[in-house]
Formats: structure tokens, sequence, C-alpha cells
């Protein structure tokens, strides 16, 4: 089988759920980093929607994170996904739902006044509150076994403690449960291995480029 090559944004949530992912399995593979905003050419031949993050498998091309973290769980065995069948659909539809998180964080990161970034946060808390209630196990998602709804989740919670940490935002601090389960997927190998170096700059300075509300309070 070749090596698969990732080719990603530096901080791209979506793209770091693949790195965890394969970083979980102890697959061997490339990435490749390039800058979304001005794409090489290459790259735009190779990607229908232009996006991140793109898997190359020999000459295919698999794009859109869902879809590669499926087969990345197919191909590299133990799979992450419950064996169940209702069980699987429920996590899908969990990983779906911790998409429209990262708009949120997305958002939260260019608000540009304190009203917009209010307005970020409390479409971000009713989000949060559905997440909660499904979040009925521990200590993962569904229990004892980490699936992929905890690395769909995992880069959600980086960004969420970054906010915390340099700008006292704590998104999760009406959700204990989340919070709990937070602090034990940041903790895992494979999440903190998908970090890149200079993580929290990269944001910060992504921030201040946007003149960002919370990089002038």
């Amino acid at each position: 089988m070749s090596k698969p090559r990732l080719i990603s944004f530096n901080v791209c949530p979506f793209v770091q759920r693949s790195v965890i992912l394969m970083q979980e399995k102890g697959v061997e593979f490339d990435i490749e980093f390039i800058d979304v905003y001005n794409p090489p050419e290459w790259f735009l031949e190779i990607s229908p929607t232009g996006k991140v993050p793109v898997l190359q498998v020999g000459d295919e091309v698999l794009f859109e994170s869902a879809v590669i973290s499926e087969y990345l769980d197919e191909v590299y065995p133990p799979s992450l996904h419950p064996a169940d069948p209702l069980i699987k659909a429920k996590n899908r539809a969990w990983i779906e739902y911790s998409s429209g998180l990262y708009s949120g964080t997305f958002q939260l990161l260019m608000a540009k006044t304190k009203e917009d970034a209010d307005k970020v946060i409390a479409e971000m808390t009713k989000n949060l509150e559905g997440f909660q209630k499904a979040k009925q196990a521990e200590p993962w998602f569904n229990g004892e076994a980490f699936s992929l709804v905890d690395i769909a989740s995992a880069p959600f919670f980086i960004r969420a403690e970054f906010f915390k940490t340099h700008f006292q935002v704590d998104v999760l601090k009406d959700f204990p449960v989340l919070q709990q389960w937070s602090a034990l997927v940041r903790e895992r190998q494979s999440v903190k291995d998908s970090i890149v170096d200079g993580f929290e700059d990269l944001l910060k300075k992504r921030m201040i480029a946007n003149e960002s509300y919370l990089t002038k309070s």
C-alpha cells in the first residue's frame, strides 16, 4: 500500500483530525503544508474544492475530512468506529455535529468587535448544550473505546483551551462534562503529536492580521 500523503494548512482543524487518526493507528505518512489563501497550481489541479485536507494515495486523491477519516479507519485496522450499525450511524451524526463547532472557533478568531464575539459565543453555547447531552459515557464518547468522535472533537477542544488561556474566554465554563472530556482528549499522545510547532503563535498572528477584537481587549 502506498504511503499516504496529506496536504494541509498548518492550523486547519479538519486536517488535524486526519493527523490524529494516523498517529493513533501508527500509519507512516507524509504531510505537506500549503498556503490555502495562495494555493499552488498543482494543488488546485488535484483538489476539486480547492480546500484542505486532501489525501493522496498513489495516483488517487480523496477530499473532505470525514471521507478521509472513514477511508483511513477502514484500511488501517483496528477500526475506531463502533461495530453496531446504529451506534456507528449515531457517531457519524455527532462527528458532523462537531464540525459545526469549528465555524464558531474560526468566527471567534476573526471577530472584529465585542458584539461579534458575543454573538459567536452565544451560538457556540447552544451547540455545546447539545454535545454535552450526547456525552453520556465515560471516559470517552462511547465509553471505554477511543473513537472517531473523540478524534473529531479534539481540534475544537485544543482551540477552546487556546481562547481560555490567552484571552480568558472560556466557552466550556458551563459544561463540566465537556471540560472533563476536553482535558482527557488533549492529554492523548496522538492529539499532542498532531499540534504543529508554534501553533498558538500562528493563531495569534492570524488574529492580529485580521484586527481581531480579542487581541485588543
